[in-house]
């Protein structure tokens, strides 16, 4: 029976109609289910709603269900509604009537959404984690090759010179701003709405102070319905988060497919990271950032995707909301494995040395001849008009190797320490080690 049934259940077409795809998300949501559930009973002891001797019994048994989940080997049962259902049924079967006491004082509303904040949380760390290693190696190639030039493109057109430090470091400084659209989704996910039951709160005097410590959570939705509330306005603002991260790794991966191009060959990888052709033995191609580019446009439209889930719904629990973890779950394990496969194929990336003394690209330095002109005293407009004219002219003949750029942030002063910095403070902010204190405490 479900953990709501009374004498009659549903069809079978409602059934399996209203519980979609869930049972493929559950199974990520049982630690943190689990998690919730131990933060709850110890509370209920605390006002009284448990024995001690019932919450020992309790903590034993979420303890051991953790561990079978951790080892692979907790499972949902056929004919088990969703992952609370299966915990509660194997508390009530292996410690009897003290394992259905637990669901005192919550609803399945706020058991999921508590299991949700803490997948979240979780789910964001390690997104955290793969930025950092992808910007450490940015970071590292940036340095390498900051006196590889290479050119640079504005409408896609020749513009200036440019190089790859340059183009490593923007990537890179570009991860660590991500890391401030993720700390937003990560304030929501922080904050804990176990205890708002329903959406409206309980007559138990139950302490959410304490199950928000006990979680290690840094805050809670005080308010009970705006605690209900925040399931949707969370996933709209990590689908943000997610699609602001995919857009760096999507130009990164547009960059090479263009810069692999035999007509550039700016950048090759080793052919065991190509993928050749059924019919034209020359070809490598670059798969791999393909898909990439592909896999973070399907990531960059999730934001549309769930605003148009979350139109027309009013204060309160609504099935649709059901429907956001088939965008937001896929989409964080497609990302991860973007940032993973960045830095493995990056890894191994050749970079093409002295590009720019090639004459085809002389005329990337027409602003480096334009500045020198007024640096010796000839007035902007005039200096700019007479450079111009010798390019028309086919007279423009620029020294392909002297470049002076030393102003922060150019060829020459890449700020590498500084962008390291400002990904180092985004990182600090999330306090991670906080929270691992808490659940490390609360699973001893």
């Amino acid at each position: 029976m479900k953990l709501w049934q009374k004498d009659t259940g549903s069809k079978k077409e409602v059934e399996s109609f209203t519980i979609g795809r869930d049972p493929e998300f559950d199974l990520s949501l049982a630690p943190f289910d689990v998690l919730g559930s131990m933060a709850h009973a110890e509370m209920l002891s605390k006002i009284g709603l448990l024995t001690k001797e019932e919450n020992q019994i309790l903590q034993k048994g979420l303890r051991a269900i953790y561990y079978e989940i951790e080892r692979g080997e907790f499972q949902i049962e056929e004919g088990v509604e969703d992952v609370h259902s299966q915990v509660e049924f194997l508390l009530t079967e292996r410690f009897g009537d003290v394992g259905k006491k637990l669901h005192s004082g919550r609803s399945r509303n706020d058991q999921v959404l508590v299991d949700l904040k803490l997948y979240y949380r979780a789910a964001i760390r390690e997104l955290v984690n793969d930025s950092s290693e992808l910007f450490d190696l940015l970071l590292k190639l940036a340095e390498k090759h900051k006196s590889d030039l290479m050119p640079g493109y504005t409408h896609t057109q020749l513009a200036m010179p440019s190089s790859f430090g340059l183009w490593f470091g923007s990537i890179a400084e570009g991860l660590s701003e991500d890391l401030g659209l993720l700390k937003a989704a990560f304030d929501l996910s922080n904050k804990n709405p176990l205890g708002s039951a329903a959406g409206y709160g309980s007559s138990f005097p139950l302490d959410r102070t304490l199950t928000t410590q006990l979680l290690g959570f840094a805050d809670l939705h005080h308010n009970v319905i705006n605690a209900q509330n925040s399931r949707g306005k969370t996933e709209r603002t990590l689908g943000f988060a997610m699609a602001g991260l995919a857009g760096t790794l999507n130009r990164m991966a547009a960059d090479i497919c263009i810069f692999m191009n035999q007509h550039f060959a700016f950048v090759s990888f080793p052919d065991e990271l190509t993928t050749g052709s059924s019919i034209m033995p020359h070809k490598k191609n670059p798969d791999v950032f393909e898909l990439i580019r592909a896999k973070t446009n399907q990531i960059q439209a999730i934001p549309n995707t769930v605003n148009l889930l979350l139109t027309n719904t009013t204060t309160g629990y609504h099935r649709d909301l059901q429907l956001l973890k088939e965008e937001i779950f896929p989409g964080l394990a497609t990302l991860k494995s973007c940032l993973e496969m960045s830095t493995f194929m990056l890894k191994s990336i050749r970079i093409k040395e002295n590009i720019l003394l090639d004459p085809f690209y002389k005329h990337l330095f027409s602003v480096e001849v334009v500045n020198e002109l007024v640096l010796k005293g000839i007035p902007f407009r005039d200096a700019y008009k007479k450079v111009g004219l010798d390019i028309e002219k086919g007279e423009f003949a620029p020294d392909q190797t002297n470049l002076n750029h030393t102003h922060e942030g150019s060829i020459g002063n890449l700020n590498l320490k500084e962008i390291q910095e400002k990904m180092n403070q985004a990182i600090r902010q999330f306090r991670f080690e906080e929270i691992d204190k808490a659940i490390m405490s609360l699973l001893s």
